[in-house]
């Protein structure tokens, strides 16, 4: 069986594959076995790789949070699943359900053994079943980027018919909001920095696309967009370098569902008190989701036949491919998420 390993911290070189002799483990009583498919990268994977993540990572952890993969073998005492189940893993294990405490905290690829591996052994609480007609690589999707967004669109104050929710950028994150958006009846208004990227916006759903190179300050046109009031719901992705413009785009008794909080640009968040006077905004931090967010948002994607966006597939077996796969996201070119196809055999 062959796992990668976070063995020096700092650079793409630093994750290195391991071959184990004995092959995969063996589940405990409430564990199930899983022949994983794919994987999928996060921001999450490449702040952990450079140790500028929140959360310290164990060291030489398998990396990578989202996988998707086939139930092989099962505890005497799982009853959650059965072999040749399809899964994907969820991003904090032990949260199921309700708020989420510090105790809750622990996460694959960085306190825990991660996904970057061939089979890996998972508490039957810790997964959920995959939708059927998603392919391995779309379900790896799933886990950080869906239940995020699925969480900013229908945690605390859900999204109603008729509302406009406001998406920034390409990332795989802003393009579930857009899809999950759209499923809930929303208007959709997002930004992007191209004219390609935004035919391809319009295609997945969105009603009006801005260019954020072309007009800096959006959210005057975002206004112009909804006759003045503003955007209901704004899916804030930016973190400090959209914040200011994102107050000023919602609406008077609008919502900000705050994802990213830092920025290789600016170590806070500036809001101008101008921006502030006329607005009550309500700003909500989120941290993707617990278990029950990422069922309810597996039911909505089978319901609807959505299908996460795929930018590129990696090979998984030469460490210069998953590297590649690596170097490739960080560079922010993807359209969607960027994926690392996992192949093995028993």
């Amino acid at each position: 069986m062959r796992t990668y390993h976070l063995e020096t911290p700092g650079s793409v070189d630093g994750i290195v594959p391991r071959d184990t002799p004995d092959g995969p483990p063996t589940p405990g009583p409430r564990d199930i076995l899983v022949r994983i498919h794919a994987v999928s990268l996060n921001k999450r994977d490449l702040l952990i790789l450079d140790g500028s993540y929140p959360l310290k990572a164990a060291p030489d952890v398998i990396p990578v949070s989202d996988g998707a993969g086939e139930v092989v073998a099962v505890g005497e005492e799982v009853t959650r699943f059965g072999v040749g189940d399809r899964v994907t893993s969820t991003y904090f294990p032990r949260w199921l359900d309700g708020r989420i405490t510090p105790a809750l905290i622990d996460q694959p690829g960085a306190t825990l053994p991660g996904m970057l591996a061939e089979y890996v052994r998972l508490d039957e609480n810790a997964a959920v079943r995959v939708p059927d007609h998603l392919t391995w690589e779309e379900a790896a999707c799933l886990p950080c980027a869906g239940v995020t967004a699925w969480n900013a669109v229908t945690g605390a104050e859900a999204v109603l018919p008729g509302e406009t929710v406001l998406t920034l950028g390409t990332g795989a994150l802003a393009l579930f909001a857009v899809q999950f958006a759209k499923t809930l009846g929303a208007q959709v208004i997002a930004t992007t920095s191209s004219e390609a990227k935004a035919a391809r916006l319009k295609g997945l759903g969105a009603d009006h696309v801005l260019n954020y190179v072309e007009n800096p300050a959006w959210a005057a046109s975002v206004r112009e967009l909804t006759g003045g009031r503003g955007a209901d719901l704004v899916v804030e992705t930016g973190g400090p370098d959209t914040i200011e413009q994102s107050v000023r785009a919602t609406a008077l008794y609008g919502r900000i569902a705050l994802i990213a909080a830092n920025s290789p640009h600016k170590d806070r968040l500036e809001i101008t008190t101008d921006a502030l006077a006329s607005s009550l905004v309500t700003l909500r931090r989120l941290f993707v989701g617990s278990r029950a967010h990422f069922e309810r948002m597996n039911r909505a994607i089978s319901l609807h036949g959505l299908r996460p966006v795929v930018d590129r597939v990696f090979a998984y077996d030469d460490v210069r491919d998953v590297h590649a796969a690596y170097r490739y996201y960080a560079t922010g070119a993807a359209f969607g998420k960027v994926v690392i196809r996992v192949t093995s055999a028993l």
